[in-house]
């Protein structure tokens, strides 16, 4: 029996996603998309007539009127035929374009046999070491309340912000979000740009890495490839590169 895909339901592939999320074991970009309704089409995949993976399509949003696949999942048994599973998923979903985690373990393959006009969109970082840069005089202040930031980090939605200030002036501020999957949080900063490379901006992920671990999150970041400050300032706190966010299109004859 040849593979087959069919539409499905978020509940229906619900134990599809906890073994992609458990095979991912990172920072998953994506992942809140499932939950906003209205935002993603859910397909099944199957072989011989038994359920063997999922496809995902974003549709609303940045995806609106841009059919996008940002994830496609086959159990290991079926992985002998991901090109076939894959094909059947593109041909009923009609989606035109790809937004891929480069560090899953399928989808970026189909990206490369199926895809063009690729293009780097993000930078996608985990956290590899502790570091202990100097304050510089600063002062770290929260600007978001304890009960906040965890009422955040229960529903998996906002987070937690920080202002670093040096004799009263503000120079940097930054935090994290928890709209990933548990137990990831995403780092953000901006340096106030008559006070960069002082080290404040260093200074400023590395504690709000240590915040984040403080509240048992694991803290993560993305950046503009193009962004060279930026990579540079995650890596010195302790941030290593460890997959891409490609895009491409998809073309139909």
């Amino acid at each position: 029996m040849p593979a087959s895909t069919i539409p499905s339901t978020l509940d229906d592939i619900q134990l599809f996603r906890d073994e992609y999320r458990r095979e991912m074991n990172c920072q998953i970009v994506h992942d809140s998309l499932h939950v906003r309704p209205g935002w993603t089409v859910p397909y099944r995949v199957a072989a011989d007539g038994e359920p063997a993976g999922y496809g995902s399509v974003a549709v609303a949003g940045p995806w609106k009127d841009k059919p996008t696949i940002f994830e496609f999942y086959v159990l290991p048994a079926y992985r002998h035929r991901a090109f076939e599973l894959f094909e059947s998923f593109l041909a009923t979903s009609d989606a035109r374009f790809f937004e891929v985690q480069t560090n899953e373990t399928i989808l970026p393959v189909m990206l490369h046999a199926f895809g063009r006009d690729f293009a780097t969109e993000k930078i996608v970082f985990e956290d590899g070491l502790t570091t202990h840069h100097p304050a510089g005089g600063s002062v770290l202040q929260p600007i978001t309340s304890e009960p906040e930031i965890l009422a955040a980090l229960k529903r998996r939605g906002g987070g937690g912000e920080w202002r670093l200030e040096v004799d009263g002036t503000a120079v940097a501020e930054g935090g994290f979000l928890f709209h990933y999957n548990e137990p990831y949080a995403d780092v953000y900063m901006e340096v106030n740009e008559a006070y960069r490379r002082r080290g404040y901006g260093t200074y400023l992920v590395q504690e709000l890495k240590r915040k984040c671990r403080e509240l048992g999150a694991v803290p993560c970041a993305r950046c503009n490839p193009d962004n060279v400050a930026s990579r540079k300032t995650l890596q010195k706190a302790g941030f290593i590169p460890c997959a891409a966010i490609i895009t491409a299109s998809i073309p139909r004859d």
